[in-house]
């Protein structure tokens, strides 16, 4: 069925003007709001309430789930952020950010501007909901409707935006942060409207060091820099949190310095996988295995791929340039990861350079005497690895910069973790 018939089949029904339903209609449609839950939007709109309802009924936070169709809740508004989207070859401004009530809390997304601030305590009537990376969020279209609450929502959960990097997550709206520019470089990218100029880097505080693109290069935004920077997003950039800026952030210079740590902070594996992904990252634990495709390898000269046989999954038949790469499996009791050296900390480990693999292995015979060695020199030993630890489908993987062994006391651990079971 069209959506013309969708809107001659309502506004029969509803006895209203066709071309005033079918208008609400393609509306609600372009905001990618499902055909049957935009009809039972303008059930209500017009007065049919589909059923006899007068409308959804109230729930808490906790109980929406993903295959509902609309809701009605009371929250306390947590962040409120800004930028634009592209959706259906057009840009929209949305607005978006976190609401919570005493059961939980949840995402939301408008259309529209809406009229209220981080610490007002609404009630959105009729909100949509859909299902966003796995979990619900509402939806804030045209048919619904934003009440101020008389009375404040005792929440749980911290009003306004303001984190620490090493608390920013993914899917985060309307963060703001205090943090220096520990690094940053201008790029001309292929963006969706051709060249565009922006500028990426590293964020950095007194907790910890995140990544960041400014798509709308702010001029405050400069190497060694202190700054504030208010209505950011969170993506996954290679398997972190990447703090996003958009032209709708604001950015100010902070009359403070910002004491950026020059250790990353230490966690153990389990936890460290459980966060989705951390940029600069201590873990310490025993090297169990040394995997294969350790040692010498080779690259595609075109690509940097590792090749097998002389070909590269994307450029065929290739003359490969000569690597020394280690993957060693990293496990601390609480998990485990792979931790991938390159080659500085790879000849470290090894005991000598690439031409000193070439020699080992013509000697041998045999390219896998290299990756042996490896294995002789590190297996079973305890390590200090720092890095940036990325989570996907294919595992927990942590692309070190620093890999040397652990200088921890064992006598001392042991007395701290009997002070921790104590206490």
């Amino acid at each position: 069925m069209s959506l013309d018939d969708h809107a001659e089949e309502l506004a029969s029904n509803l006895g209203v003007d066709k071309e005033e339903v079918k208008a609400d209609l393609e509306n609600l449609v372009s905001y990618s709001v499902p055909m049957d839950e935009a009809k039972q939007s303008l059930r209500r709109k017009y007065g049919d309430g589909g059923g006899g309802s007068d409308g959804p009924s109230e729930v808490s936070v906790a109980d929406i789930e993903t295959d509902d169709g609309n809701v009605t809740v009371t929250g306390t508004v947590l962040t409120r952020g800004k930028r634009s989207i592209r959706y259906q070859g057009e840009e929209n401004v949305i607005y978006e950010g976190r609401i919570a009530d005493q059961t939980g809390v949840i995402d939301y997304t408008a259309w529209a501007e809406v009229d209220f601030s981080p610490g007002d305590t609404v009630t959105l009537g009729n909100a949509g909901v859909r299902e966003w990376e796995g979990e619900p969020e509402l939806n804030i279209n045209e048919s619904t409707t934003v009440a101020h609450a008389d009375e404040t929502l005792d929440v749980a959960y911290e009003v306004g935006g303001d984190a620490d990097l090493i608390d920013v997550l993914v899917g985060d709206r309307g963060v703001n942060v205090e943090a220096r520019v520990v690094e940053v470089e201008s790029r001309t990218i292929d963006g969706r409207d051709g060249e565009t100029d922006i500028l990426s880097g590293v964020l950095g505080d007194e907790t910890a060091r995140l990544p960041f693109t400014d798509w709308d290069p702010h001029p405050e935004v400069e190497e060694g820099a202190d700054l504030r920077v208010e209505n950011a997003y969170v993506r996954e950039y290679r398997g972190v949190p990447s703090v996003n800026v958009s032209e709708f952030s604001t950015v100010e210079a902070l009359a403070r310095d910002v004491d950026v740590s020059a250790a990353a902070p230490r966690m153990d594996v389990g936890d460290a996988i459980e966060s989705g992904g951390v940029y600069d990252v201590e873990l310490v634990g025993n090297v169990i295995a040394v995997r294969d495709g350790s040692g010498l390898i080779q690259r595609c000269p075109e690509c940097g791929r590792v090749i097998q046989k002389g070909q590269c999954r994307t450029h065929g038949d290739v003359d490969g340039e000569d690597d020394l790469r280690v993957k060693a499996i990293l496990d601390d009791g609480t998990g485990s990861v792979t931790a991938v050296l390159d080659e500085e900390l790879t000849e470290t480990v090894y005991g000598g350079d690439i031409e000193d693999a070439r020699e080992q292995a013509r000697e041998a015979m045999d390219q896998e005497v290299v990756a042996d060695t490896i294995r002789e020199n590190v297996v079973g030993r305890e390590y200090r690895v720092r890095g940036h630890l990325s989570v996907d489908e294919y595992g927990a993987n942590l692309d070190a910069s620093e890999f040397e062994q652990s200088a921890d006391e064992p006598a001392d651990r042991a007395a701290e973790l009997i002070r921790e079971v104590v206490a």
